[in-house]
């Protein structure tokens, strides 16, 4: 029996005037402490080739790459729905392409729904998979994927003609199908103006506190990336600096012969025999 958040949970969500949780998860082990903790939307976000694979962006990321992900957090779930990231070129060649990659990710990898980038020009794509029995969340403003198109990972929807254009992109993409949509780095006023305007939820990255709900990444919310903190980032917590002191804590034990002690070793309880069994052999 699958107990899962389903997309109509999350759209309630919205009419009640209930903030939606969603989170980037990449692995068994985390999707166990988020669903702990009460997330309703683990993302399989293809920003897992910059913070888990080490790639400059999420340009090269693979479809083998993200179902492998996806795997692992369905099996470290049963509570959250469960969303997956289509990467680069995994939609944008053809409709036909994009539909086929999207049922991958929910038949071989067990997600509920699919997030691809993209506004007016993926509707119809989005229209296809959604007919399909696919959900789709769409994603506009910042596109990462577009990052050399857009010149950079820059702020949009600044000038009054680009606000009209993200306000159309969310209209297309509600009216394609889609059941939310990320606003990602666009000015707070905007996003508040597209979430008031739509009926479906939007979940915020960079978009101020008027969205209905919003996402982080993993290792941004919990200092596991130093690289650079994005300042749409609240870190909570700096893990990576205590991974680092106890690790270098562990290491210094190993050399200096403090561990492993008896406490972490097997003995037995009439050791003779060894010595016995090492002058046999």
């Amino acid at each position: 029996m699958d107990n899962r958040i389903a997309i109509t949970d999350l759209k309630a969500k919205k009419k009640r005037g209930e903030r939606i949780v969603m989170m980037t998860c990449y692995d068994y082990p985390s999707a166990r402490l988020l669903e702990a903790a009460s997330v309703d939307i683990l993302f399989i976000g293809d920003t897992l080739g910059m913070v888990v694979l080490g790639y400059d962006t999420t340009i090269p990321v693979t479809m083998d790459e993200m179902l492998h992900h996806t795997k692992a957090v369905v099996r470290g779930s049963s509570r959250a729905h469960v969303l997956a990231d289509m990467p680069f070129m995994s939609y944008q060649a053809s409709p036909e392409d994009a539909l086929r990659n999207a049922g991958r990710l929910l038949k071989e990898g067990g997600a509920q729904s699919v997030k691809l980038e993209g506004g007016v020009q993926v509707a119809e794509t989005i229209r296809l998979i959604v007919e399909a029995g696919i959900p789709v969340m769409g994603h506009i403003g910042l596109t990462p994927q577009s990052i050399n198109q857009l010149g950079g990972y820059k702020v949009q929807g600044k000038t009054p003609a680009a606000a009209v254009r993200l306000v159309n992109d969310a209209v297309a993409l509600e009216q394609a199908g889609a059941y939310a949509i990320v606003l990602e780095c666009v000015p707070a006023q905007l996003a508040k103006t597209i979430t008031e305007r739509l009926a479906v939820p939007t979940i915020g990255i960079g978009a101020g506190p008027r969205c209905d709900g919003q996402v982080q990444v993993f290792h941004d919310l919990l200092g596991l990336f130093d690289a650079f903190v994005p300042k749409h980032a609240k870190r909570y917590a700096d893990l990576g600096s205590q991974i680092t002191e106890a690790v270098r804590a562990y290491a210094a034990d190993v050399r200096e012969g403090r561990f492993p002690t008896d406490k972490e070793s097997f003995l037995v309880d009439k050791p003779a025999f060894i010595s016995e069994a090492a002058r046999i052999a």
